[in-house]
């Protein structure tokens, strides 16, 4: 069925590779149809007035753990194994009532941050009804999503050599269940993919099987990969062979699969990844909270290797803020390196809106909003927040200082979700006292 035409009149728009003011925006059927300088004349279509406004791409969160969203601060300053034990106590104790409010809390935080499409990376679960939750509370609040399902098939109570073996199921249900959930979201905003906790939580024929498996559906796997050196550790001692190898040996490396993290990814495991297609999200806030290192972003793209950009789980970043993500993105890098020249404005956006998507079954866009593209835009508005004026340079202004605060409007798939700052979908102030009263069942023990 035919969607309405919707037109964002007299705003600049990030198109090309630069700011054009004074632009309508014409969408209909869910895409860009017209880039055209401003016509004050009447028109049928809806009406967003752009006027003092500037319009970018939604940007894409490669990587979350929505869950989380009920487990924030959760053991803040431990290691990260340390941290992991906690985080799986919460998540074998997850409700479905939890892991609904949870998604759609997250998801409508996203939106809120100008985030038009997220990658879940569940963790393995046997619930089939925590799944059905995250899926109403995603279709609910309106983004686009890419959902990967959990699957692990080697049992470790610590981590590290295999996985939490309560949130474990045999290989053939999982995969059996993600067929199921395929089929359920056909021809909606959410696609289906796999999610691999690491390395270390699948045997070689499981590899194997996961690949095949996806290859066979064309479904993307996200992957957690080198966040610390305990991936390369354990492969080492278990396997004879460092972390990417361990992969590469069992034919896990291919143009679908989404590494994230890869804090300790070095020239050769880059050269790896690049020659096999594999795409890479980048976790900056994730990565200092947790004390895990810094990516080698810059080499990544160099190597040739598509790199987007991730918020990961409020368990670890707290919050699913995309902007502040991307302006400390950028940060982090210049900090390391003593540069400041380092991934401007138009590298992070970039990054942040289609970096890694093609990897992940999403969209590749090119530059900014141009005709044929998906309809998932976002109206900023600087001067919802004193921090952004005056504004000398808008790409400057966006990636210095700006934050939800400045996201005004927010459409996907051409429909208006997020107006003047809240959403069109939701009671949000039901959704925080359903977070508060979910919250006190998340009881976590002393490990």
């Amino acid at each position: 069925m035919s969607k309405a035409s919707l037109l964002v009149r007299d705003v600049t728009v990030w198109t090309g590779g630069r700011w054009l003011p004074g632009r309508d925006v014409l969408v209909h059927d869910g895409r860009v149809v017209s880039v055209r300088p401003h016509d004050p004349a009447p028109t049928p279509a809806e009406v967003v007035d752009g006027t003092g406004g500037h319009l970018v791409p939604g940007l894409v969160n490669t990587h979350t753990h929505l869950h989380q969203a009920l487990m924030r601060g959760i053991a803040e300053g431990e290691p990260l194994i340390r941290w992991l034990r906690y985080v799986a106590e919460g998540t074998v104790a997850l409700t479905p009532e939890q892991a609904y409010v949870a998604a759609a809390a997250a998801s409508l935080e996203a939106l809120r941050s100008g985030t038009t499409a997220l990658v879940e990376h569940m963790w393995p679960h046997p619930s089939r009804a925590v799944h059905d939750a995250v899926l109403r509370a995603l279709d609910d609040t309106g983004v686009r999503a890419v959902v990967c399902r959990g699957v692990a098939d080697r049992p470790d109570t610590t981590r590290k050599w295999g996985f939490e073996p309560r949130l474990m199921e045999p290989l053939d249900d999982v995969l059996a269940h993600v067929d199921e959930l395929a089929a359920r979201t056909a021809g909606s905003r959410v696609s289906i993919g796999l999610a691999v906790p690491n390395p270390r939580s699948l045997t070689p024929d499981g590899l194997r099987r996961v690949r095949a498996f996806a290859e066979e559906r064309g479904m993307p796997a996200s992957i957690h990969l080198l966040e610390t050196g305990t991936d390369e550790d354990m492969c080492r001692e278990h396997a004879g062979v460092g972390a990417v190898g361990y992969l590469a040996d069992a034919g896990f490396l291919w143009d679908r699969l989404l590494a994230v993290h890869c804090c300790e990814l070095d020239a050769d495991g880059r050269r790896a990844l690049a020659a096999n297609g594999v795409g890479v999200s980048y976790n900056p806030l994730s990565n200092m909270r947790l004390g895990s290192g810094v990516a080698p972003v810059p080499e990544m793209l160099e190597a040739g290797i598509r790199v987007g950009l991730g918020v990961d789980g409020a368990a670890s970043n707290d919050t699913q803020d995309a902007l502040e993500t991307m302006r400390m993105g950028a940060y982090l890098q210049r900090a390391v390196r003593g540069r400041s020249d380092l991934l401007g404005f138009a590298d992070m956006i970039r990054l942040a809106t289609t970096g890694a998507n093609g990897v992940v079954g999403l969209e590749d866009r090119p530059d900014g909003v141009v005709p044929g593209v998906q309809a998932d835009l976002v109206l900023l508005r600087f001067d919802r927040d004193l921090a952004c004026v005056p504004v000398h340079d808008p790409g400057a202004t966006l990636l210095t200082t700006g934050s939800s605060r400045t996201v005004d409007t927010v459409l996907v798939d051409g429909e208006v979700v997020i107006a003047d700052g809240r959403s069109t979908r939701m009671d949000e102030k039901r959704l925080i006292a359903r977070a508060v009263a979910a919250a006190p069942a998340l009881h976590l023990p002393d490990l």
